[in-house]
């Protein structure tokens, strides 16, 4: 369905029953999936692919160029996953050459009103943003991910998988999987998000142990290697000790502690 007020270009190929509200423009490189709905006012252009099932409330504004100045026009792209919720005046910004080309978004994701998300940025899935959140270009958010309101991630940053961050934090170093992190220059690791563990199912001893080399990963007068070297030696072998380390092992802009 299409509300006669909107302009959607003859060229945008749309899915079975999706619902182009009021005031709303789709530019003529765009894909959008079965079901998908954008309430109103809504302006999606650009090489943009939407798939099912999403709602986009109004004055989002989806496939914009990339508020870089080397971007010249090429035609890189946004590509937004299944059953997502895109609250009121986000903006998503294509990728850029120089970033891979892509702007990726997962499936059942919330971000709420007034995020940005810059151009080359990865989210997964299952994250929220919430309110007013900005991320800079290239950043990644792995799956799980929630971020508080009011939120700036410096671009290149990695915010790893079950991570919580603290409202009105800036992010400016790696953020490894399971920890809460809060503050702003510096943001630092509070402890094990062991609510959030606890609602996907973890179990108690996993959670534990993840906990426990926490404690270790903060101490200020250890190495960070030595740390590392640490945690393995007691708890390698589980699985998600193993992806913590990896984590950091992997990290080009350093790791909160």
């Amino acid at each position: 369905m299409i509300h006669p007020t909107a302009f959607v270009h003859p060229e945008a190929q749309l899915g079975p029953e999706v619902e182009i509200g009021p005031f709303c423009t789709v530019g003529p490189h765009v894909k959008i999936g079965a079901r998908t709905r954008l309430v109103s006012h809504v302006v999606v252009e650009g090489w943009t692919e939407i798939g099912e099932d999403n709602v986009v409330f109004p004055f989002g504004v989806l496939g914009a160029v990339p508020q870089d100045l080397k971007y010249k026009g090429e035609p890189t792209k946004l590509i937004i996953g299944n059953k997502n919720s895109i609250r009121e005046s986000v903006t998503f910004n294509l990728g850029t050459v120089q970033g891979g080309g892509v702007t990726s978004v997962g499936d059942h994701n919330l971000i709420m009103a007034y995020t940005h998300l810059g151009h080359d940025c990865i989210i997964g899935n299952h994250c929220v943003i919430s309110n007013y959140g900005g991320l800079a270009g290239h950043v990644i958010l792995e799956d799980h991910v929630i971020i508080g309101g009011m939120v700036g991630v410096s671009q290149f940053v990695r915010l790893g998988a079950h991570s919580y961050i603290g409202g009105q934090s800036g992010v400016e170093r790696d953020v490894p999987p399971f920890t809460i992190a809060l503050g702003s220059r510096p943001c630092a690791v509070k402890g094990c998000n062991i609510v959030g563990l606890r609602r996907r199912g973890y179990p108690a001893e996993t959670i534990q142990k993840i906990n426990e080399s926490l404690k270790l990963w903060v101490r200020p007068d250890i190495q960070k290697e030595q740390c590392l070297l640490e945690i393995e030696s007691q708890y390698g072998e589980v699985p998600e000790i193993q992806q913590f380390v990896s984590f950091i092992r992997k990290s080009e802009m350093g790791v909160v502690r």
